[in-house]
């Protein structure tokens, strides 16, 4: 199975380089990163990736223009910030070949001491284990043929993943795999942890009870 990675950046000059060059010990298909229109040097540093491609501004966007460019049988989608565990790519190929499984994602690790930090690894893969959801710093992986099912990522400005797992799991079921994705903790040292938890739960709150996304993400910052 070939597994084509899509990386959304805008301006992430400080991590793409790190990203490209880790993913590449996992001998992906392809490594495609899709510029939202960068003013550092994020493409110069994206060198190494197989295509950095010129896309819309906007994570969506920048998801669905990387997928519609992949020639892999499956896409995982992966955050700048963040890196793989050794063997990560053989968890997704045996995870999508299981009867029934329509997607995935990785135990997601923060990259920093703490226990704060290990109570929120924990309760992301919990997320997952009970409803299904999938946040963009987990890794969401799935065959082509189901991204194209669900119709992509829907065109909004914050909780696309969200949105999109919804979908994904009336199709079949979305597991863990037990490899791990490396998440920068720079987020929750920016914002504070019970700050950016609480926000983020407030958030979600917000748009289960019908609050479109595109007004929550003014209250989301961009971190970088």
């Amino acid at each position: 199975m070939k597994v084509s990675i899509v990386i959304p950046a805008l301006n992430e000059e400080g991590c793409i380089e790190e990203t490209v060059r880790s993913l590449r010990h996992e001998r992906p298909h392809e490594i495609l990163v899709v510029d939202g229109g960068s003013t550092d040097a994020t493409c110069q540093r994206a060198a190494a990736a197989d295509a950095v491609l010129a896309g819309p501004r906007g994570r969506a966007a920048q998801l669905n223009h990387g997928a519609a460019h992949a020639s892999g049988d499956a896409l995982l989608f992966l955050h700048a910030d963040c890196t793989l565990e050794a063997g990560a790519l053989a968890s997704v190929r045996n995870a999508l070949r299981r009867p029934g499984v329509i997607a995935g994602c990785f135990r997601m690790c923060v990259k920093a001491r703490g226990a704060s930090y290990r109570l929120i690894d924990f309760c992301a893969t919990a997320r997952v284990w009970l409803t299904g959801i999938v946040y963009g710093d987990q890794g969401l992986f799935l065959r082509r043929e189901a991204f194209a099912g669900a119709g992509g990522f829907p065109p909004l400005r914050l909780m696309e993943d969200l949105f999109l797992s919804l979908e994904l799991r009336k199709h079949g079921r979305i597991v863990v795999v037990p490899s791990r994705v490396f998440v920068s903790p720079r987020r929750w040292q920016r914002q504070g942890i019970v700050r950016q938890t609480l926000r983020n739960w407030a958030l979600t709150a917000l748009a289960a009870s019908g609050v479109h996304p595109d007004r929550l993400a003014a209250y989301y910052p961009a971190v970088r």
